[in-house]
């Protein structure tokens, strides 16, 4: 009996222990009293910050947990493991409290204002992956402890006012891949660090006046004062001229790849996902999973016909439900056998995840087997632009006034994110209400940007294979195959015509009673000075008539026949936001655009071109999801 009593008093304990284990396993980012650390950390951040655009709005002090605010990523367990937030105008400081965060595993704050020195507390992140501090203003010298993040393959500090000697400890980290440091005031000693990628241009102090001889150095790099000793005193130089002459043609492959990368962002021009096969596919930032052709099918219930999202040019999508419980759309591409080998397919898709904005459409993985392509994204609940402005059809709220305007604002910004800011840049070549997405505060996520590069890998950033819904393609991407960034720009002019007229872009006519396409219309209406009749008749009069004829002006300098003539999209932005508009729309008319010219062989000159091209009617290439 007591023997019995024994085992019970026993078994009582190990009870206890695993239910404490698990309590403090449930709550280890809680204090004492209740309170989350990482909201704490969270909010010091933001309230460190200058955001001008509202960005971290949702983020609130009294929150249980971060993990719906925006631009933050939690892992599986529940913690937050990606600190997003680039091309957001932030200025202000890094607080140091983000070394309470973790397990983060990248931080994602490039192309933004932020000024100070960088925070030495951020060492102490030993799960940190990926780092890009770069396109910002800090200042001072780069922390020592950051030669502690031992998981760390992608560190960008690149267009900042560092100075000072790049810490000798970032040799200590094996697994870094890519190093960038370039136009700083950095000086010498240079570490002998193993990245595969570094980049030091543009710091005089180490490269002098000329960046001839200063550009990308592959490992391993010795690149010091020892460097320049005299031959009689080390027989160190023979050796390194030995391993030079020695190297293997894919080590001569990759140096020249990278030269030509630098060269082509040198001379500003558009670089576009063309990576040769033999790219080493190791580099693996944190936030991109590869999943399991048997999870994803799981997910979608074997894709079942009844959870289809959508279909179009790029393949279908399908809604699934993951086992932790999170939901995401499935996208099967089609035409995987375009996409190349398997290097090519996840060094592209690796380089499509690194466009983080909060206008993108974030990629959370991928699937890749012998027969089939799949990518993985976050669930939008308010579906697309297209479907929302037919919601009344269906008896849901439509959209109003000022949510268009909100939606061509955050499209503009996306935009300008994948032009301008993102390395590799990015033209999505098919700009239209479709691929505009709505998330759950109804701000707009650009979808499928590169998507049509992934399938046409073989082609350079002019291509014959138009992709593209006809209605919305440039006059010169039609004729003659040949993109850039100003056809997304044609494109977006006509998607604030979607927004006014509620109309897809062959419809408007149709609708009047008229033959034509949107833009024919649209001209002819600014023309005539009866803009009212042109808004979608379901706000029933609920507009402004001064946006109402801002937005139009933006969108025919958007569509001008000649690309040249186009705004970059910027500036279109700045429209947008009501700084330039008259000053733009008054030169276009003293160059005597002949957009704006009241003659009718320029009202139907964008309905030639579809018809020179034999595609009358409404044909997608590439489509919604």
């Amino acid at each position: 009996m007591i023997e019995i009593i024994r085992w019970i008093v026993v078994w009582k304990m190990v009870v206890e222990l695993v239910v404490l284990a698990f309590i403090n396993q449930s709550s280890a980012s809680l204090s004492p009293t209740g309170i989350n650390y990482e909201v704490v950390a969270l909010m010091a951040i933001k309230s460190s910050l200058h955001d001008p655009h509202n960005s971290m709005g949702n983020w609130d002090t009294y929150s249980v947990e971060p993990c719906s605010w925006r631009m933050i990523t939690c892992s599986s367990n529940g913690y937050v493991s990606i600190l997003s937030l680039p091309g957001m105008n932030l200025s202000g400081t890094l607080s140091p409290d983000i070394e309470k965060l973790s397990n983060l595993q990248s931080i994602l704050l490039q192309n933004n204002a932020i000024s100070g020195p960088i925070p030495e507390t951020i060492g102490n992140l030993e799960k940190l992956q990926a780092l890009d501090l770069s396109n910002n203003t800090f200042t001072g010298e780069v922390p020592s402890s950051l030669g502690n993040l031992l998981n760390l393959n992608y560190l960008r500090l690149n267009n900042n006012n560092l100075s000072g000697a790049i810490p000798q400890t970032l040799s200590t980290i094996d697994g870094l891949t890519v190093l960038d440091v370039s136009f700083n005031n950095f000086s010498r000693p240079l570490p002998k660090v193993s990245a595969r990628t570094f980049r030091i241009v543009g710091n005089p102090l180490i490269c002098g006046e000329t960046t001839s001889n200063c550009t990308i150095y592959p490992e391993p790099l010795s690149f010091g004062p020892e460097g320049f000793k005299d031959q009689s005193e080390s027989g160190s130089h023979h050796m390194a001229v030995a391993l030079s002459a020695s190297c293997s043609a894919a080590f001569v492959l990759i140096l020249l790849i990278g030269l030509f990368f630098w060269y082509r962002y040198q001379q500003n021009q558009q670089v576009f996902f063309d990576i040769n096969d033999q790219y080493d596919p190791d580099v693996r930032l944190g936030h991109l999973r590869r999943y399991s052709f048997k999870e994803l099918r799981v997910a979608t219930d074997h894709f079942c016909s009844k959870n289809i999202l959508g279909r179009g040019g790029f393949g279908v999508v399908y809604k699934g439900r993951l086992t932790d419980g999170t939901v995401v759309a499935v996208k099967k591409l089609k035409d995987y056998n375009a996409v190349g080998g398997e290097i090519q397919f996840q060094t592209e898709v690796e380089l499509i995840s690194l466009a983080v904005h909060r206008n993108l459409l974030n990629l959370f993985g991928f699937c890749s087997t012998e027969t089939e392509r799949l990518l993985v994204y976050p669930f939008m609940p308010n579906g697309s632009v297209a479907s929302r402005l037919k919601d009344h059809i269906r008896g849901r709220p439509v959209l109003d006034w000022l949510r268009r305007k909100r939606i061509a604002l955050g499209t503009a910004r996306g935009l300008v994110y994948l032009h301008e800011q993102c390395d590799p840049k990015i033209i999505h070549r098919d700009v239209k209400a479709a691929n505009i997405l709505l998330d759950e505060d109804f701000e707009a996520v650009v979808g499928d940007f590169g998507l049509a590069k992934l399938l046409d890998h073989h082609d350079s950033h002019v291509t014959t294979a138009v992709r593209g819904t006809i209605g919305h393609i440039a006059p010169e991407y039609l004729s003659t195959g040949q993109s850039s960034e100003k056809t997304d720009v044609f494109g977006f002019g006509i998607l604030l015509l979607e927004l006014i007229t509620g109309q897809k872009a062959l419809d408007f006519g149709r609708g009047a009673n008229q033959e034509g396409v949107m833009l024919d219309w649209v001209n002819k209406l600014h023309l005539e000075g009866k803009l009212n009749l042109m808004v979608d008749k379901i706000l029933k009069g609920k507009f402004d008539s001064v946006g109402l004829e801002e937005m139009v002006k933006v969108a025919l300098l958007c569509t001008q026949m000649n690309p040249s003539h186009r705004p970059k999209m910027s500036e279109v932005l700045r429209m947008l936001e009501g700084e330039g508009l008259a000053e733009k729309w008054e030169a276009s008319q003293k160059v005597g655009s002949k957009r704006f010219q009241a003659s009718n062989s320029a009202i139907q000159r964008y309905s030639d071109f579809i018809e020179e091209s034999h595609m009358i009617e409404d044909m997608e290439l590439s489509g919604p999801r």
